[in-house]
């Protein structure tokens, strides 16, 4: 599926763009002087020029939360340059992202010739989509108060030796109901998910959870050691971990890799949730939800994609291209290269800045009234943990998965495993064309674009992609007879667009939703469902 691959890949990891550009104009002949370090640091000089990046991209840098309780922090509380000193003047304002223009223009759907199913006209959804006049309204529930949400609670999963996965689940009543779990984009947590756990907890099973090597899955234990010039093990609680010059046992395979967080995946449904389950995965989470359904199609019932990353990893993978991928020796492994923490560190400090953290977070929501102050904070702790730094440089520095996204996407497919496609329309960096490629290749997939809404839809409207979310499992559970979301009194369309109003805080919201389906309608389902029956009683017939 070279079309996935067709663009730079530094989509995924925009944030870090700016920083090695600063560094790159001030320190170029450090570059040299690092020798292979030169390799690693020429890949993003490439991809930086790709046209992939519009002038304004940046990635969800949605780091990462400790291990520990911390106070809620916001903008106010946190001087502008964090260093690990701490000791500066507070910013001067509350961190809303203000002044959102209202005015939203199309996204193109550009052409990618000589693939199945893609797009080749100039078109957008809006043009796709017979335009009526006037767009029709309806009126979906809000989220539900503290008093009224289902309660969430935590736990803690050993895993592997030195890890305890975090997780959030709740709606621990409806054990007969169907069971679904949230998995994060990169460098947040479950905590980011805490609108569907209240809200969904009330009719499913919900469960969030913390990718290893990142939120409050961090190793309790540093990954290396160094050995002093007598060879005792040296102890220094002020080196940062994973920096050492030997690698613990228990991490000698360790790498924060796709391919790991997929397994993790596996053990967690097969260990804690123990039934199949809905799996729903926002940007990084949604290339792994894939991912792992297409290699356990077992245990899962369908899958959501939320602005789902089609790509992630810089570096070849060793199974796929061994050779290639011997001139990357390091690989995200333990301990990592002194010449890698050299580069990194300089790296490292540009994007845990608050101001850096700021800006990205204005790119991610589309509606700039939004309040993300406990986004913020919980971004914020991870760089605390002396664990952060290495596990961020271990991901940077992993290989890509052994199943691209496109070869995922086949095997879903060959699978019959149902997919459910949500974009939100603004997100500068995984753009809904991304989603309508899938669209392409699973006609019968619903695909819903939303607007406005950023990259992160699901917390952004969190109303809206509940409510679409709610009735795709509906709708699967009932083998169809439950409508899909906007086609109740639509029967038989392929293509709606209507308003879906909510309350929040009181006031009226309204966000625009364009349903882009297949032309298989209910009549076509209740047509196969009959037949289907037929057969049955036939062939049992028969063997009597």
């Amino acid at each position: 599926m070279s079309w996935y691959f067709s663009q730079s890949p530094l989509f995924i990891f925009p944030p870090y763009l700016h920083a090695f550009q600063t560094f790159l104009s001030r320190n170029h002949s450090a570059l040299i002087i690092e020798g292979n370090a030169i390799c690693f640091f020429s890949s993003f000089i490439k991809l930086a020029s790709m046209e992939i990046l519009s002038s304004h991209s940046t990635h969800c840098c949605r780091l990462i939360t400790s291990r520990q309780n911390f106070p809620n922090k916001t903008l106010d509380s946190l001087p502008p340059k964090f260093s690990r000193t701490r000791k500066h003047k507070p910013l001067p304002s509350t961190f809303l992202l203000n002044n959102h223009n209202t005015s939203h223009k199309s996204t193109p759907l550009y052409a990618l010739k000589g693939i199945e199913g893609v797009i080749e006209t100039d078109e957008t959804l809006e043009t796709i989509t017979p335009k009526r006049q006037p767009i029709p309204k309806l009126l979906i529930p809000g989220l539900p108060d503290d008093s009224k949400g289902d309660v969430i609670s935590s736990g803690e999963w050993e895993w592997k030796p030195k890890f305890k996965i975090h997780y959030e689940k709740s709606g621990s009543k409806n054990v007969n109901s169907p069971q679904v779990l949230f998995l994060p984009g990169f460098g947040v947590g479950s905590f980011h998910y805490e609108k569907q756990l209240k809200d969904l907890g009330q009719e499913f099973g919900v469960w969030a959870m913390d990718f290893v090597g990142q939120g409050m899955s961090l190793p309790c234990e540093d990954p290396t050691f160094r050995v002093q010039n007598d060879g005792d093990v040296e102890i220094d609680e002020n080196n940062l971990w994973g920096f050492g010059d030997e690698t613990e046992p228990w991490a000698n395979d360790l790498v924060y890799s796709i391919d790991l967080w997929q397994e993790q995946v596996r053990y967690f449904i097969e260990e804690v949730i123990k039934e199949p389950v809905y799996i729903v995965g926002n940007s990084l989470g949604g290339y792994v939800a894939l991912y792992f359904a297409a290699c356990n199609p077992h245990l899962v019932k369908g899958v959501t994609l939320l602005n789902a990353t089609p790509f992630w990893g810089f570096f070849p993978n060793p199974i796929r291209s061994p050779r290639l991928s011997q001139m990357f020796p390091s690989s995200g492994t333990f301990p990592l290269p002194p010449r890698v923490k050299k580069i990194i560190e300089i790296v490292w400090e540009k994007v845990r800045d608050p101001r850096t953290i700021g800006e990205i977070l204005k790119q991610v929501y589309a509606d700039h009234s939004t309040n993300v102050d406990k986004v913020f904070s919980r971004i914020l702790e991870v760089t605390e943990h002396p664990a952060a730094l290495a596990s961020f440089a271990s991901i940077m520095l992993a290989p890509q998965g052994e199943v691209s996204f496109g070869e995922a996407l086949s095997r879903c497919k060959v699978h019959g495993i149902p997919i459910c496609l949500m974009y939100g329309k603004e997100d500068p960096w995984v753009r809904p064309v991304w989603g309508l490629q899938v669209k392409r290749q699973l006609p019968d997939a619903p695909y819903y674009q939303i607007s406005p809404a950023g990259h992160c839809p699901h917390d952004e409207v969190p109303e809206v992609v509940n409510f679409l979310l709610r009735g795709w499992i509906k709708n699967l559970e009932s083998k169809g007879f439950v409508a899909l979301p906007l086609l109740d009194d639509e029967s038989g369309r392929y293509d709606v667009a209507k308003d879906l109003e909510y309350v929040r805080d009181g006031t009226k919201k309204s966000v625009r939703v364009w349903f882009y389906g297949s032309e298989f309608s209910m009549w076509s389902k209740l047509s196969s469902f009959v037949n289907v029956q037929v057969q049955d009683l036939s062939l049992k017939l028969k063997l009597r």
